[in-house]
């Protein structure tokens, strides 16, 4: 349960729940509070402008209606006392009219209300009182009355009132010189409808979060799919089978470019296992070769019972060029396996490379004594860097080893130095054999050489040029080749020239 709760899918679930949960009640409330207010405005609406109607109606008319005790004079006074204390009175549903002989031609203004009110919509309550308080006409009331003392003149008032029962009522009232109107609505019904709209909220909204829960573990679910089968498929592959690739989806998206990337991550895992088991191989028999000849040699001396003192010394002469051969082997692979862990540490001084090559180009002098091979001084400007001296003539005396080894006898090879605004390049030219096109992407490989025989009659050990190649990149420069076979090679080495200090610019 516990890594169910950490997955990715579990949080992206329990997140969009949260979402829809909080999204689902800020629209209940708002709609809520919305419609409450919209209705109530509505209804306001209405019985402002059923106030407005009934004064338009009944003002024009106003002259026919006369307060009840103006109407009444001292002798149907005499005659109502002998009477029963009760008028009789006309009723229609809910209207109630109180008339005597002089009110029927009064009927037709009421009963026209009253069929106003039957065609309005609402059940809209109704009281019209005369200038005393007497009450002319009252629909929706039965036997109660609306008590409002505080009836403005000329305008319409909207207040909330409660009758007898203790309901509210929403009442516009407004009067005039002649009459006071009273216009209310129940707001229970109102109250029924918000009541109403809340409980579908109550019960959908629950629903809703249930829906959007499994909703949401579904289309995780759906989403993370892909996501399991590379992790599966990349579980699967070992240092055994590092060819194997996750099988692309041809869309351009975030699992798309995800698995791209796992794919050339995998090809590079398979290129460095590729090369280490080739370094390995190749280290093995550069260092086995030298051991089989020493071996062989010293068997053969043993076995032999006539060899002499000179004989001796040459089987040991051989013995200490083969050591010293591994020797070399050896140390170049330690400074190639420091400088890939990152603990070669170097200087960083300033180099001026023109004494460098100058003494390159002596050393190259004597080492190309032997094969008679002219060793000539280009161009040799002056150049400022930042480096490491000795690596750099390291690097300077790897390449013209190299150009002495690999050019025949009577051959000649150049090295200069040019200087432009930026670089430094030190150049450096044979009239050798050569490299072959396809073999130059790879000369900088450890232990691989483009003639492997040959190479070993020379003593090389295929790790000059990857030691000169990591030399270069460390000094922020570049290393270029151009060759031709039964032509010639020339190294360039490019080298970032020292920045001019203020100082140097202020009084150059």
């Amino acid at each position: 349960m516990k890594n169910v709760r950490r997955s990715i899918r579990f949080k992206l679930t329990l997140y969009y729940s949260l979402i829809v949960s909080a999204t689902l009640v800020a629209f209940g409330v708002s709609a809520y509070y919305f419609t409450e207010q919209n209705l109530l405005a509505s209804l306001d609406r209405s019985l402002y402008n059923e106030v407005v109607w009934l004064k338009n109606f009944i003002e024009p008319r106003a002259n026919r209606v006369k307060l009840k005790r103006q109407r009444i004079t001292p002798k149907q006074q005499a005659i109502n006392e002998t009477k029963s204390p009760t008028q009789p009175i006309r009723t229609s549903d809910e209207v109630e009219i109180k008339a005597d002989s002089v009110d029927v031609e009064f009927d037709a203004i009421w009963n026209q209300i009253y069929e106003h009110t039957l065609l309005t919509p609402k059940k809209q309550i109704i009281q019209i009182k005369d200038r005393n308080g007497d009450i002319l006409y009252k629909s929706g009331l039965g036997k109660e009355e609306i008590a409002f003392d505080d009836v403005p003149q000329d305008i319409t008032k909207l207040v909330t009132i409660w009758n007898a029962k203790g309901q509210p009522l929403r009442l516009a009232v407004s009067q005039d010189r002649t009459m006071k109107v009273y216009v209310a609505y129940p707001i229970s019904e109102i109250n029924d409808v918000l009541a109403n709209l809340f409980s579908i909220f109550i019960l959908l909204i629950p629903v809703a979060v249930v829906i959007s829960v499994g909703g949401g573990w579904f289309l995780a679910s759906r989403s993370f799919k892909p996501v399991d089968d590379i992790a599966r498929t990349a579980r699967a592959i070992t240092a055994h089978n590092l060819d194997q690739r996750i099988p692309p989806t041809g869309v351009d998206d975030e699992l798309g470019r995800l698995i791209a990337t796992f794919n050339e991550m995998f090809s590079r895992l398979q290129l460095s296992f590729a090369q280490i088991q080739q370094f390995s191989s190749d280290a093995s028999h550069e260092l086995r070769t030298p051991l089989t000849i020493m071996r062989g040699e010293l068997e053969l001396a043993l076995r032999s019972k006539k060899n002499s003192s000179e004989e001796y010394r040459k089987v040991l002469s051989s013995a200490l060029e083969e050591t010293m051969h591994m020797t070399s082997i050896i140390e170049n692979l330690l400074t190639l396996a420091k400088a890939d862990r990152g603990f070669t540490q170097l200087k960083n001084e300033d180099v001026w490379l023109r004494p460098v090559v100058q003494d390159l180009f002596e050393d190259g002098e004597m080492l190309a004594e032997r094969k008679q091979i002219t060793v000539r001084l280009g161009t040799l400007d002056d150049a400022l860097v930042l480096g490491d001296a000795v690596r750099l003539r390291q690097l300077f005396l790897n390449l013209l080893d190299n150009a002495i080894k690999y050019t025949p006898e009577h051959g000649t090879v150049e090295v200069s130095l040019v200087r432009d605004q930026r670089h430094a390049r030190v150049q450096i030219k044979d009239t050798g054999v050569g490299i072959p096109a396809e073999d130059l992407p790879k000369i900088y490989d450890r232990f691989y050489r483009a003639d492997k025989a040959r190479t070993r009659e020379l003593g090389g050990s295929g790790l000059g040029l990857s030691i000169a190649k990591w030399i270069v990149d460390i000094h922020g420069g570049t290393i270029a080749v151009e060759s031709e076979v039964n032509v010639g090679t020339t190294f360039t080495v490019s080298l970032p020239l020292k920045p001019p200090s203020p100082q140097l610019e202020i009084f150059s």
